[in-house]
């Protein structure tokens, strides 16, 4: 029988994003405060005769586009590539985080797509290593594959500093009907940038980060402006979770998903009773 094993793949979101400057490479760096929530993506790997081919059958309302660009499908080939190609593997995504959301879905998947082909190869590629193969495939993937509930991230975010955990809280998360890409969100921060001075690193007190309340003062996310300015239907989204009182809310990563974050489980649902579903589906969920 062919052996199989299966791995929860969280999302994420952004408690606070900063864009710095653009770089030479094409790249901007970040500084941002990254926190798992309990919404994930469900994913199995099964090992299989044929050597160094990668397969992925996926569960999913959403457009995940062509099996060789997905992230899960990337990873796991960089293990195999790494370690020989000595044996296959099929990969079956159950998909519940929303794509092209800013909640790192597509990371997620392979951050766990990472995690699983090195359990099949035995461990071979050292943990440094693979956080390596992490940082290649995107700025959320090494914070998914380190699985902290909290961490600070910077440079383009595999550089991270693990924090200690808040407590749970409740969270509502409100995702618009449209996908925003966030090479697109990229540009659009250019371009609004274009006039202005180039922003510098930001001197962050760790002692802030115990409380949510030091938090809730520090968030923002500097998409924001550019993405509320070209998606009025964000924006709305934005506003009336404002209207709701939570204690955070935000823009998750470039979008197009808003969090909210709630002192208590009946403050979130009241919310989302009050919200309906005009403006986007609501998920509920907490922080880790």
């Amino acid at each position: 029988m062919s052996e199989a094993i299966t791995r929860t793949a969280p999302a994420k979101i952004n408690l606070f994003l900063r864009v710095l400057a653009k770089e030479t490479s094409g790249y901007h760096g970040i500084e941002t405060l990254f926190c798992r929530i309990g919404l994930a993506d469900t994913l199995t790997a099964e090992r299989r005769p044929e050597p160094g081919r990668v397969t992925i059958a996926v569960e999913s309302e959403w457009d995940v586009g062509p099996p060789d660009a997905n992230l899960a499908t990337r990873a796991a080939q960089s293990v195999l590539d790494a370690t020989g190609r000595k044996f296959g593997i099929h990969l079956t995504l159950t998909k519940r985080i929303p794509v092209a959301a800013g909640l790192g879905g597509g990371s997620a998947d392979g951050a766990a797509a990472l995690a699983l082909a090195n359990e099949l190869a035995g461990q071979a590629v050292p943990r440094s290593e693979l956080y390596h193969f992490a940082a290649r495939l995107g700025a959320d993937v090494p914070f998914l594959l380190a699985e902290p509930p909290l961490a600070l991230g910077w440079g383009h975010g595999e550089r991270l500093f693990r924090l200690p955990a808040l407590p749970s809280l409740p969270v509502l998360l409100l995702v618009p009907r449209i996908a925003i890409r966030s090479a697109d969100a990229y540009r659009w921060v250019d371009e609004a940038r274009s006039t202005s001075a180039s922003r510098g690193a930001l001197v962050l007190d760790l002692d802030g980060l115990g409380r949510w309340s030091d938090v809730a003062r520090m968030a923002g996310n500097d998409f924001e402006s550019v993405v509320f300015a070209r998606q009025p239907v964000v924006r709305d989204g934005f506003e009336a979770l404002v209207r709701t009182g939570p204690l955070v809310c935000r823009l998750s990563g470039s979008g197009s998903a808003i969090f909210a974050i709630y002192r208590s489980a009946a403050d979130r649902d009241d919310a989302k009773m009050m919200l309906g579903k005009k403006l986007g589906r609501l998920i509920v969920t907490e922080t880790a």
